[in-house]
């Protein structure tokens, strides 16, 4: 019987070795993971707020609230929470190719439309304006004309890449990052469910584990009777 004990106490312990490396991995990957996904959002949030883009903006926000939710449930070893995320990045995932669609004018999508700010005013994407190499021809107010704006730009040239294909880029390293966090997430929710199912089976840390038997001091079986 103490030899039994041993091996299992002995098993036990690399079990625990195991599930601590284990663990140490995913949170290495999926916190390096996590940044890069906030690192991207924050990114895309900073210039749709800078052109007025609402839906993404919104999108962007949940995300991130979703990629913090997800590393926390990490840490936590909550996988719920982790399965949250996961749905969530299949929820972004479709996110961006309907922003792909949109901007490559597929599926009778404009992305001259107010479609992504909701209608309320007839704001684009930042980079329309401000991409790499463009330069915007400005033409100054007619006599007798006031408004808020000293000037109106009139045309947009020498852009180097035009904006819909920096937009179709952005979405698609999106698409490519919450993937990965996708199969890391399926992968950290399955090894979690697996370590305490293997915990329950040897104990786990139950200081009163299941193969724990009373054993009865000797002299009490070999107590005399008396008639």
């Amino acid at each position: 019987m103490q030899i039994v004990s041993e091996s299992l106490k002995g098993f036990r312990l690399c079990a625990c070795v195991r599930f601590f490396f284990s663990l140490f991995f995913f949170f290495f990957c999926c916190c390096t993971k996590s940044c890069m996904q906030r690192v991207l959002a924050l990114e895309r949030q900073v210039f749709d707020f800078l052109g007025y883009q609402w839906a993404p903006i919104l999108a962007n926000f949940f995300h991130i609230i979703i990629v913090i939710l997800g590393l926390f449930g990490t840490i936590q070893y909550r996988p719920r929470y982790i399965v949250v995320y996961t749905v969530w990045a299949a929820l972004w995932v479709a996110w961006n190719v309907f922003i792909i669609c949109f901007y490559l004018d597929v599926g009778g999508l404009s992305k001259d439309s107010d479609l992504l700010t909701f209608n309320i005013s007839a704001h684009h994407s930042w980079w329309s304006e401000h991409g790499p190499g463009c330069v915007r021809r400005e033409m100054p107010q007619a006599p007798g004309v006031r408004t808020t704006e000293s000037h109106s730009y009139i045309t947009v040239m020498g852009c180097l890449m035009d904006y819909q294909y920096i937009e179709v880029v952005h979405s698609g390293t999106q698409i490519l990052v919450a993937l990965l966090g996708f199969v890391y997430a399926c992968y950290v929710v399955s090894a979690i469910t697996e370590e305490e199912d293997s915990f329950d089976f040897i104990g786990g840390f139950d200081p009163f584990p299941l193969y724990h038997v009373n054993e009865k001091p000797s002299h009490l079986l070999l107590k005399p009777m008396y008639l």
